[in-house]
């Protein structure tokens, strides 16, 4: 959840009940549930997940009807509270990336989500696999071909208003519209549909850190009942479906699904890698002049006038090339012009400074010119160059790698799109979980190994990809 986002809804009195005192299990009686609940997922067919706010306060997000929520703390008089990172640089929690492991061992059927912080997407859950019964505040939806495009910054309207940009299919040109609901906006057709089908058929729904009080998305899970399925609710605080449910657990989300079901299972939580993309542009004088005039450009993939979210600053130099000025620059959009001989050859290094809530702080990327030289165009696979820079990013245990995705060469300009490893979290083993848990319960939110420290925590080199 955003505090943007709840700031950006319109008012309402009635939100519900909020403020509840936590309920804590016994850690005893918490074990018993925790193997109860993990044979029933061993036992089932079709297990769906229905997921809240709950599940992303270990993000750094805060919930809304928590002691500390967005709407406890506006009841009584006080401020929004304070998220521990920006929005758009969360990182998927313990339990996303639980679901997506039980999604990838065919455990897992599909997603409910009412939340609109898209960790879902960014675990790694596919889109036909997940419904998100309130929206995204990082998608953006055609009205007119029905193409939906995720962003790396946050969308700046919610209600399904339009927003700044244009459907980018050449046939098309529609003007895009954001896709979170507002109080008085209905579910999505498309989205509630997959999410009824599936709770229908699921002999199993785990709902996860929701409250289970917004209608109609709260009776969804019940759907399963009538069929002969099992609802169980995992959430600190009691809920109006507790008494529909085969089991209630009092106790972390993560907690229970991590330390508890995983490790009971067998199964290895995978690490979270993100990868985030920039385009570099050089435009250039004609070839005729002894000089040649250029202008270096990144920008965001999704349109000049995109935030690079990611990005603090941009540093240039020309290593081999001490005639030549380095430049720092820090404010977007990022450019820089020169004038040099075209006769001569330099390689230029830029040096990507990461903003907050990167786990890596920085990342240098090579980059050769030369205006005598005809370039060729080309296209990589997309699919296997984000699997290579994972894999990668997965064995240093540090972010940093590159790579370029595809590059259009002109005779006049050339534009390369690459995709960078800015973030890694690791999740190695119930002791690590526990550790973690604790940072968690302590508000220590910088959950995440920085890309220069390796498992035993001695420094690491920087290995990259280079530019192709």
């Amino acid at each position: 959840m955003s505090l943007g986002y709840a700031q950006k809804l319109s008012y309402r009195e009635d939100v519900g009940t909020v403020g509840m005192s936590e309920i804590f299990d016994p850690p005893d009686l918490l074990q018993q549930k925790i193997e109860e609940l993990a044979l029933m997922i061993k036992k089932s067919k079709h297990l769906v997940a229905f997921t809240g706010a709950g599940i992303s306060t270990s993000s750094g997000i805060p919930d809304f009807r928590g002691p500390k929520g967005v709407w406890t703390l506006q009841r009584a008089g006080m401020g929004l509270p304070e998220a521990s990172l920006p929005f758009h640089r969360a990182m998927p929690s313990l339990t996303h990336m639980a679901l997506v492991e039980l999604e990838r061992a065919d455990i897992l059927k599909f997603v409910i989500s009412q939340n609109v912080d898209s960790l879902h997407l960014r675990s790694g859950i596919p889109r036909e696999k997940l419904a998100e019964l309130h929206g995204n505040s990082f998608r953006e939806v055609c009205p007119a071909c029905g193409i939906e495009y995720i962003r790396d910054f946050e969308v700046e309207t919610i209600g399904m208003k339009e927003t700044s940009r244009r459907c980018s299919d050449t046939k098309c040109g529609a003007k895009l519209k954001d896709s979170v609901l507002d109080w008085e906006d209905a579910l999505p057709p498309k989205e509630m549909n997959s999410a009824e089908k599936h709770c229908r058929t699921a002999d199993l729904v785990l709902c996860l850190g929701t409250s289970l009080q917004i209608t109609p998305a709260c009776n969804l899970p019940l759907k399963c009942i009538r069929n002969g399925g099992k609802i169980v609710i995992v959430n600190l605080q009691p809920t109006p479906k507790d008494k529909k449910a085969s089991l209630v657990i009092h106790g972390l989300v993560d907690k229970v699904v991590i330390a508890g079901v995983m490790n009971f299972l067998s199964l290895c939580i995978p690490p979270y890698i993100r990868i985030d993309f920039a385009q570099l542009s050089l435009s250039h004088s004609p070839k005729k002049n002894t000089y040649v005039k250029w202008t270096l450009r990144i920008t965001s993939i999704h349109g000049p006038r995109a935030p690079l979210a990611f990005l603090k600053s941009v540093e240039i130099s020309f290593p081999e090339r001490p005639d030549l000025k380095a430049a720092f620059l820090d404010k977007q959009p990022f450019h820089l012009k020169r004038e040099t001989a075209r006769k001569r050859p330099f390689k230029m290094l830029l040096t990507f400074h990461f903003c907050d809530g990167c786990s890596c702080p920085s990342t240098s990327i090579e980059w050769p010119i030369d205006f005598q030289v005809t370039k060729g165009s080309f296209v990589q696979d997309k699919d296997e160059v984000l699997r290579s820079l994972k894999n990668a990013a997965g064995e240093e245990s540090h972010g940093g790698q590159y790579a370029a995705l595809e590059a259009k060469f002109l005779p006049r300009s050339e534009v390369t799109t690459i995709a960078i490893a800015t973030s890694i979290c690791r999740f190695d083993g119930l002791a690590d979980v526990n550790r973690r848990l604790d940072m968690i319960s302590n508000n220590c939110f910088p959950l995440i190994k920085r890309c220069n420290e390796g498992t035993n925590g001695n420094t690491t080199s920087e290995k990259r990809f280079k530019r192709t």
